[in-house]
């Protein structure tokens, strides 16, 4: 290989953030780091404890200098805390609590733990404005319906992870949370003019750069008066035209996970990554499906791009120097925050609401009615077991639920109902409905956003299913 080829490979090796299985680096990772990978993304099943990632994150910077990124929102998305749940609340509590400052200690304490475990890019917030109640992916990951308040809190947020020198990354650009459609699955579209997109969409992400966010993530969504049937990720209109143009953005665009089927069903991985690149993305997430093998053809398919005159070797110099930059930024002494899990804790009781009257409870019987996880959580655990030791805990999949012989076992017993985001699962209200028609002193959890509430003596909302948010419930139903 030429001393250009070897060049154009390393410039091209330069925009991806890889995944990989298990808690260790695998070898390919570590070699692929030394000629000059852009570097990973981490996710629950790369995690053990702080000491294990601290441990990868080391062996990973030992080989080069990668971005090293996962997702960490507080609430249901978490990767740090994916086998016990968050001890933050996410960002649909702080929208409740709407107090600014508490955001930013949140994230700044996120940033805290995140630096301390060697990892220099946080793939959040969620600046979606939350606009569609059914929405699949977003719901508690948005700060609200309202895009003056999820505007400040995404700009609080920003500052709290940059604080502490873990770039921030507001997703996902130019918006997500008008749909109906999981990007995982399929190509969402949010079908609005130019003024609702300036007005709605856009306007938590110009406050976004306006406080200096060090990237921006893209979403796999159409958005026909900008893109067309493109959806976002792959179109120059929408990443060079109207971010880069009108928002004057100039830090790193980081791409959605490209093995998501939005990308993968319509125009591959490979082909996907050349396009995101042609449109103006610097570091192409790939999510955690493709395998080494997937790597190599998606670098070898970047270099025949530009070799054949689809894709300017300019456009990959540019995004190496962005990510260069952001490394720089990022390798700057950290200034950790000591608060962490406290600062979770106090958002989570803040956040959490009470209607009706709770009544001591005796010999209770808790029934978790399960919600399937979305892709973006995944299967974090969740429910106010822990924080009620003396409960029966009962899990029960509303379609199979027997709710008489529930009702039977829960005779002469306090009964509380948890659910998570029961509006959007109708099984599951028409469970909840039968339970509280017959036992009106039930107190109902609900830790998704509480859309739907049935008429029940007590009614708890969280706006979460995060540790802390748990907690917070079960506080205010036994004090």
């Amino acid at each position: 290989m030429s001393q250009s080829d070897r060049g154009l490979r390393r410039l091209a090796a330069g925009t991806l953030l890889v995944a990989f299985q298990g808690t260790t680096a695998p070898e390919w990772v570590l070699r692929e780091l030394e000629h000059g990978l852009g570097g990973v993304t981490l996710f629950g099943f790369n995690v053990a404890d702080p000491t294990q990632v601290l441990d990868l994150t080391t062996a990973l910077r030992g080989a080069g200098e990668p971005v090293i990124s996962l997702d960490e929102e507080g609430g249901d998305v978490t990767r740090l805390a994916y086998h016990v749940g968050s001890p933050y609340p996410g960002n649909a509590a702080l929208g409740a609590v709407d107090d600014v400052e508490l955001t930013r200690r949140v994230y700044r304490a996120i940033g805290s733990e995140l630096a301390a475990c060697g990892i220099n890019l946080d793939m959040a917030p969620s600046a979606d404005v939350n606009t569609e109640a059914d929405n699949p992916v977003i719901g508690t990951r948005s700060f609200g319906t309202g895009p003056e308040l999820v505007a400040r809190h995404t700009v609080a947020a920003v500052q709290g992870l940059q604080s502490v020198n873990v770039a921030a990354c507001v997703k996902h650009f130019p918006g997500h949370g008008a749909t109906r459609v999981d990007s995982h699955l399929a190509v969402p579209v949010v079908d609005v003019g130019l003024d609702v997109l300036r007005e709605r969409e856009l306007v938590p992400f110009r406050a976004a750069i306006g406080a200096g966010a060090r990237s921006v993530m893209t979403a796999h969504v159409a958005v026909p008066v900008v893109t067309g049937e493109t959806p976002a990720t792959l179109s120059g209109a929408a990443l060079t035209g109207l971010l880069r143009g009108e928002l004057g953005y100039d830090g790193v665009v980081v791409t959605d996970a490209l093995d998501m089927h939005a990308i993968t069903k319509s125009v591959g991985l490979a082909g996907g990554a050349v396009l995101t690149l042609a449109a103006g993305s610097d570091l192409l997430c790939l999510g955690p499906l493709p395998t080494y093998d997937d790597v190599q053809a998606i670098i070898a398919e970047i270099v025949s791009a530009v070799r054949e005159g689809r894709l300017a070797e300019a456009r990959l110099e540019e995004a190496a120097a962005r990510v260069a930059a952001l490394r720089s930024w990022a390798a700057a002494p950290r200034r950790i925050a000591a608060e962490q899990n406290v600062v979770g804790l106090h958002a989570a009781r803040r956040a959490v609401r009470l209607t009706g009257s709770a009544t001591p409870l005796v010999e209770p019987l808790v029934i978790e009615v399960d919600t399937p996880p979305t892709i973006a959580v995944g299967d974090v655990p969740w429910g106010v077991g822990p924080w009620l030791p003396d409960a029966e805990i009962v899990r029960v999949k509303p379609a199979a639920a027997d709710a008489p012989a529930l009702l039977a076992k829960a005779a002469g017993r306090s009964l509380v109902v948890v659910v998570k985001d029961a509006h959007r699962h109708h099984e599951s209200q028409e469970l909840v409905s039968a339970l509280v028609a017959a036992r009106p002193d039930t107190t109902v959890i609900e830790m998704g956003l509480p859309v739907w509430r049935p008429a029940s003596a007590a009614y708890i909302a969280t706006y979460g299913a995060a540790r802390a948010n748990a907690q917070a419930a079960v506080e205010l139903l036994t004090a």
